[in-house]
């Protein structure tokens, strides 16, 4: 996947919607008019809880960007990302917290977080962070990601396929990875394979079990990591 250029940073940017999740009345107007002004299209949800179980649950407006507020435990943070994901498989999450230890991040971005910004980060930042997330960047400091995606090729370093090895893939599944690091969607790649988005997802599933990781975002950092890959990121 491609570095965004700038031409498509803004096009990604005009009227899109993007869901807001906090518990916090005053962040959700405060996020909805940074959004207002920058020509985006805020859907403030306000959460009544911000309990595990509940968030889990939680009825969630189906879009392709969110920007949820991390004030909650990790478990409650981790049960309101995977509804997220359930709602909408092809969204971009953005986190805002107070702060993130390394514990945190990794937490969040091995559960398909894009981006994490604190609070204060996020009055400046947050309308360049969301074009950028949405058309596959990460907006994470240099550093988080680099020990993230550390942490991950030291956790599967015994049982993870070499990307290049092409006798490791089918041609198939070379052609759905391919896909993947494209940041296209389970059904954008059923139209390019002419094949079932089923299909697709069973092919997903083989690779996942064959690099020994759990997550699409954890198979394509290893990639880019292999190949060498520049991926968007903040300094």
């Amino acid at each position: 996947m491609p570095p965004c250029s700038l031409k498509s940073v803004k096009k990604s940017a005009a009227k899109q919607q993007v869901c807001i999740l906090s518990p916090h009345p005053l962040v959700l107007a405060d996020f909805s008019r940074i959004l207002e002004d920058s020509g985006y299209k805020p859907v403030a949800r306000q959460l009544e809880s911000i309990l595990a179980p509940e968030l889990r649950r939680l009825s969630i407006p189906k879009t392709n960007l969110y920007v949820v507020d991390a004030h909650a435990s990790a478990p409650a943070m981790a049960a309101l990302i995977t509804n997220v994901f359930e709602h909408a498989p092809d969204a971009r999450v953005l986190v805002v917290g107070e702060k993130f230890t390394t514990d945190e991040s990794h937490s969040l971005l091995r559960h398909g977080a894009k981006g994490l910004l604190t609070y204060t980060e996020a009055r400046e930042q947050l309308a360049r962070a969301l074009p950028m997330i949405a058309c596959g960047g990460f907006w994470v400091p240099r550093a988080t990601l680099a020990g993230f995606v550390d942490s991950i090729l030291n956790s599967t370093r015994n049982n993870r396929l070499k990307v290049d090895s092409s006798s490791d893939l089918s041609r198939r599944e070379r052609e759905v990875l391919d896909a993947l690091l494209e940041n296209l969607a389970n059904k954008e790649i059923a139209s390019r394979l002419n094949i079932s988005e089923r299909t697709v997802k069973f092919h997903v599933s083989n690779l996942l079990n064959k690099f020994g990781v759990r997550r699409r975002a954890d198979l394509i950092l290893l990639c880019f990591q292999q190949r060498q890959v520049a991926v968007p990121v903040t300094t």
